[in-house]
């Protein structure tokens, strides 16, 4: 199975965002991808609320996530649309952040709203209140495909390893983590949390990411870490896109999932347990 991470650099203006992805999937597609990836909120990177509220629209209405639909049907090629920022349905005021998964049909196959807000403050400077903007999701979701069993996530809940190991005892077989990181943060946490969620779910992770400074028609701007990345269910890093924009492919073996849960099946392991007592 042959996988395509899209790593970007996206802009607050949707319209120029989905002729990247637009040029980016041809290419996937050429290079014999199967399914490619996008990052977390691939149609608008906005730090200006007022904008948001502008440009972004409900699922049913996003041209970005239509135009995504309609690639994906004239290439025959999966695409996980790592997470679009969308207008929520009413009474919900706030956005979401919701991953789609479509299929070589076009159709919608699977929908995730990311449940773990990133609500930090990193530095002095840097601080993140997505809670203000964004309703958190409230449900686990394993989308089964013909490629493989795929449990979607989004960027910060990497932090929370109770999802992803519940998501591999449902079946998942592959992870993904689209991620629009904090270079606060990434450099000292990206990697080895992607890996310990391989390692402790027998799992391959893909993380397509965004990098790079974000171009602002409105409010300010906003940087982010790069290095998307693809690891194996052993732990190995197969993919460090570093903090260039571009199509970058990976090959999987599937196969090797049922060797490292069988090496170390960990997953069949849970224990009850009381405590700890306060």
């Amino acid at each position: 199975m042959r996988a395509a991470l899209l790593q970007m650099t996206s802009s607050d203006d949707p319209d120029e965002n989905l002729e990247t992805l637009s040029r980016m999937l041809r290419q996937a597609q050429a290079e014999g991808a199967q399914i490619a990836l996008t990052p977390e909120v691939c149609n608008c990177v906005s730090m200006d609320r007022a904008h948001q509220a502008n440009v972004l629209r409900p699922e049913s209405a996003d041209p970005v996530l239509a135009g995504l639909r309609r690639q994906a049907a004239e290439l025959g090629l999966w695409v996980l649309a790592g997470s679009l920022a969308l207008k929520a349905e009413p009474p919900e005021t706030r956005f979401v952040n919701r991953s789609v998964l479509i299929g070589p049909d076009g159709g919608i196959t699977a929908r995730y709203d990311k449940m773990h807000m990133f609500d930090v403050q990193v530095s002095e400077t840097e601080t993140y209140r997505e809670s203000s903007g964004y309703a958190p999701g409230d449900r686990a979701v394993l989308a089964e495909t013909p490629l493989a069993a795929i449990g979607m996530t989004v960027c910060y809940d990497v932090r929370f390893a109770y999802l992803y190991r519940a998501l591999a005892q449902a079946g998942a077989r592959i992870l993904t983590v689209p991620a629009a990181f904090s270079p606060g943060t990434g450099p000292a946490h990206w990697q080895p949390l992607l890996q310990a969620r391989a390692i402790e779910t027998g799992c391959y992770v893909l993380a397509p990411a965004q990098t790079g400074q974000h171009a602002a028609r409105s409010g300010r701007s906003r940087k982010t870490y790069g290095h998307s990345m693809a690891v194996s269910p052993w732990g190995e890093i197969l993919l460090d896109a570093g903090t260039e924009p571009g199509v970058f492919c990976v090959d999987l073996d599937l196969g090797k999932v049922d060797e490292a849960r069988r090496k170390v099946p960990a997953l069949t392991h849970d224990r009850a347990y009381s405590g700890p007592s306060t």
